[in-house]
């Protein structure tokens, strides 16, 4: 891939049809997850259909470098943020500030929405992420287990929007 390649970030359209690519790249970022993190990613249990709602409840974003995606997210508005899910860039593309501008779309559409806030769990294994996502001015704010666990499994993190 052509690191100097333009990257654009866009919102994805009603008319969007590349489901399944953004499927396949949700499930090659979070591969790296498989035997880590305790209960398993959702990610295993998306769909083409199910993404397409996720948009349609929310506000997806995609990043593309020519016309491959190479990084998607997508944000729920609650009452006073919005929740973000489903942060993917692939393995190929990390660290070339792919998640960091998607995480700004999101930002920039929870200031659009006068939002206090932007929020976001992450497994308690995934401590790069912790790091990461502190970088990008979230805190901790909560733990929390999944149903049938007797230990903290995610923590919620939190980006005041100023």
């Amino acid at each position: 891939m052509d690191r100097n390649e333009a990257v654009s970030i866009t919102r994805i359209p009603v008319d969007f049809d590349r489901w399944d690519d953004v499927l396949a790249l949700i499930m090659r970022a979070f591969a790296s997850m498989d035997g880590i993190i305790d209960p398993p990613s959702s990610a295993h249990l998306l769909t083409a259909d199910s993404l397409r709602d996720k948009a349609r409840q929310g506000t997806g974003f995609v990043a593309l470098k020519g016309d491959r995606i190479v990084g998607c997210v997508f944000a729920l508005e609650k009452v006073t943020e919005f929740y973000v899910g489903k942060l993917a860039v692939p393995p190929d593309c990390q660290g070339q500030g792919i998640g960091r501008r998607l995480m700004q779309a999101v930002e920039d559409l929870a200031r659009s929405r006068g939002k206090a806030a932007i929020e976001l769990q992450t497994r308690i294994e995934l401590t790069a992420n912790h790091a990461a996502f502190a970088r990008l001015g979230f805190h901790e704010t909560e733990r929390t287990a999944h149903e049938g666990y007797a230990r903290p499994t995610s923590i919620t993190m939190r980006k005041p929007i100023p």
